[in-house]
């Protein structure tokens, strides 16, 4: 379980600025931040420090630490609290809640593209997405309003990882569903194009984030 912030680390993520989530510390209370996915340094100078979606949501008192996990699918940044449903969980909730949190995801990562893509553009993927392929793919549909599959039912969307570079591939329960997850995948800035898998004649998305 991942261990909560340090009175520290609660106190600057709380003294973040709450539009652009710029922190204030020391050199070495923000590397902190940054080793527990819960702050980034931005690449261009001054290299000031930024909350991630994971700190925005602990900010915004959501209590969670972070995002998605590869295989089992959590969301913006890594650490272990909020998860990006890839499809296939068991038991997850629903409701209110978890519309907040996923919300508060969705805004954190829209910022994280504006601090760190060169021009920031939001309507595209940021590095952080290139680098977590399955969870950004997965938060965008949530995001979007769609359904994760549950379980072993054909239920809602599955998003999966594949031996091609930077492509995910999205499963759906029907047609209608895959043309759904299709828009909104590149609404959120993905490149998507549908296919059939050989052996079993399905119809799957295989998508990647857009460059341009």
């Amino acid at each position: 379980m991942t261990r909560p912030p340090t009175a520290v680390q609660q106190r600057l993520i709380y003294a973040a600025d709450p539009a652009t989530g710029r922190l204030r510390g020391t050199d070495a209370q923000l590397a902190a931040l940054v080793g527990r996915g819960l702050a980034f340094r931005h690449p261009r100078p001054p290299h000031d420090h930024f909350l991630t979606p994971a700190g925005h949501r602990i900010r915004e008192g959501a209590g969670a630490e972070t995002p998605p996990g590869a295989s089992s699918g959590e969301a913006p940044d890594g650490s272990g609290g909020f998860a990006a449903r890839v499809g296939g969980e068991v038991g997850a909730e629903s409701g209110p809640a978890r519309l907040q949190e996923v919300r508060g995801a969705w805004q954190g990562l829209l910022e994280l593209r504006r601090m760190t893509n060169p021009d920031g553009a939001v309507d595209r993927p940021c590095g952080w997405e290139r680098t977590q392929l399955v969870r950004a793919a997965a938060l965008a549909l949530e995001a979007a309003g769609h359904r994760p599959a549950t379980g072993d039912a054909a239920d809602g969307y599955r998003v999966r990882a594949t031996p091609q570079p930077e492509a995910v591939a999205v499963h759906g329960p029907d047609p209608a569903a895959l043309r759904a997850s299709a828009a909104a995948l590149e609404e959120a800035g993905w490149q998507v194009g549908e296919y059939t898998e050989p052996r079993t004649r399905a119809r799957y998305l295989l998508a990647s984030p857009r460059r341009r």
